[in-house]
């Protein structure tokens, strides 16, 4: 049998007598994945698919033996521990010092399971369960939002600035507040659930060759703790800085003032119309819808974290086990990888999408359009014609440009880490550019919202890649798997 692993020509390295003698003596030591893979390939008679069937099953002989070994282990332990139950006054018990006969009760502490941190833990239990289950909650509070603004009335309003501009600032004409929450949010964290359960259940045991589902979700679990410090710090800045502060300085003072910097929207309604709706109910109103914002952008950017780790986890498994290669592993790495890289690409073009509703109305609120749809249609026969086009207002403050382009910037972020740890072990191809091209061009489109006149036809170009993106990330080509079928 050794000379048979020393054989195979991809086994540089051989291997020793010694190490498969020790295989069929009575001990604790173990069979190592690689060895796995060089016997399983040896039965399989270097039939791939063969080969694979006798890989699944020496790995699951060894999760047996495995089992017996640790339930022989913890007899041993079960009869240590009643040792302080002798009676004390016989010789063996004398013998024995104390500080020795507690170490000797003591557990062993690397069976004991780490502790993790609740933030982390909560979070990764808010994706892990049902994919329907997150998602529809953020639907849910964005439709109660609706309903709330139409018993105030404040869904539709059309407000008259002092120099007769008329312009519509209802709760349900902000694309911040409809698309953002009740379609690409959703469908953000329903995608990101997607992949968070495939890698731990199906992606991740496959990728490290781990037989003990037990084995693979206390790696998972150590490695997404050690981004608890970026859990909890997205945390207190989403609390704090973008719900309590921000609530703060851009709705109440405003409100208890009469006046402010920013623009008047259906939040800073009752500064000019008290008739429509009291300052005490804005104040309620627009403290319910940014603890329900804060909460959402919270498990958003949450969201990204756990993105980002899945891409380290894949890119960590492969860099640290090189020789785990043959034909049939390097096609599972390839599918798996593929699947994660297409997940990672929705969830940014989605993001990005996100933005754009965020700097949409920020820009409209400034310009001189009577309502949204409307802007950007004069905004784009502004690339045909000379005629009228929407102005600018003034120079108001504008928070979500701020919070739109740290989402864009960050969702970025996260596609070109996955892009350098994932396809770093898979091999890239036109799919992986037209992923690229998509970005880039969404991207653009964000930047330039209200930069001139006609920004809307390319941000309109830019929305049909992304929709068409979503919906076939392969952009129209075969995968390796349906090539070969066909």
């Amino acid at each position: 049998m050794a000379d048979a692993i020393s054989s195979i020509e991809v086994n540089s390295n051989g291997i020793e007598l010694r190490t498969v003698q020790v295989w069929f003596q009575d001990n604790d030591n173990g069979i190592s994945n690689e060895n796995l893979r060089w016997l399983a390939r040896i039965f399989g008679c270097d039939d791939p698919k063969a080969a694979s069937e006798w890989q699944t099953e020496l790995s699951a002989a060894r999760s047996k033996l495995d089992a017996k070994r640790r339930k022989k282990r913890g007899a041993k332990e079960t009869t240590a521990t009643r040792a302080p139950d002798l009676d004390m006054s016989s010789p063996v018990c004398e013998s024995k010092p104390e500080n020795e006969l507690s170490l000797a009760t003591k557990p062993d502490a690397a069976a004991q399971p780490t502790q993790r941190s609740w933030l982390v833990q909560a979070t990764e239990a808010v994706f892990s369960r049902s994919p329907l289950n997150l998602p529809a909650s953020v639907f849910a509070g964005a439709v109660a939002l609706q309903f709330t603004s139409y018993f105030l009335g404040i869904h539709e309003v059309t407000f008259e600035a002092p120099d007769g501009l008329t312009k519509q600032v209802g709760f349900l004409w902000a694309p911040n507040w409809t698309f953002l929450f009740l379609a690409f949010m959703p469908i953000f964290f329903a995608a990101t659930a997607e992949l968070l359960s495939f890698w731990k259940e199906t992606g991740r045991p496959k990728v490290a060759n781990e037989v003990s589902l037990f084995e693979n979700h206390r790696d998972w679990s150590r490695n997404l703790d050690a981004s608890s410090y970026t859990f909890w710090a997205v945390f207190l800045i989403c609390l704090l800085f973008a719900g309590v502060f921000q609530w703060i300085s851009v709705r109440l003072l405003p409100l208890l003032r009469g006046g402010g910097d920013f623009a008047i929207d259906w939040g800073s309604l009752a500064i000019v119309s008290p008739e429509i709706i009291s300052v005490p109910e804005a104040m309620a109103f627009t403290g319910f819808a940014y603890l329900y914002m804060c909460i959402s952008f919270y498990l958003f950017f949450a969201a990204l974290i756990l993105l980002y780790c899945v891409a380290q986890d894949f890119g960590n498994i492969r860099s640290n086990d090189p020789g785990n290669r043959d034909a049939v592993n390097d096609d599972v790495i390839r599918v798996i990888g593929a699947r994660v890289m297409r997940a990672i690409f929705r969830c940014v073009v989605l993001a990005i999408l996100i933005a754009v509703c965020m700097k949409l109305q920020s820009a409209y609120l400034t310009s001189s359009g009577k309502n949204i749809l409307r802007w950007l249609m004069i905004d784009m026969r502004a690339v045909f014609s000379s005629g009228d086009r929407p102005q600018s207002l003034g120079n108001y403050s504008a928070p979500n440009h701020f919070t739109s382009l740290l989402i864009v910037l960050s969702s970025i972020f996260v596609f070109l880490h996955g892009a350098s740890r994932v396809t770093g072990g898979v091999r890239a191809n036109n799919r992986f550019g037209m992923m690229v091209v998509t970005i880039g061009l969404l991207s653009t489109a964000y930047l330039l919202i209200g930069a001139f006149a006609g920004f809307s036809v390319l941000l309109l170009a830019a929305v049909l890649l992304a929709t068409y993106a979503l919906c076939d990330p392969d952009f129209g080509q075969k995968s390796t798997n349906e090539k070969r079928r066909s």
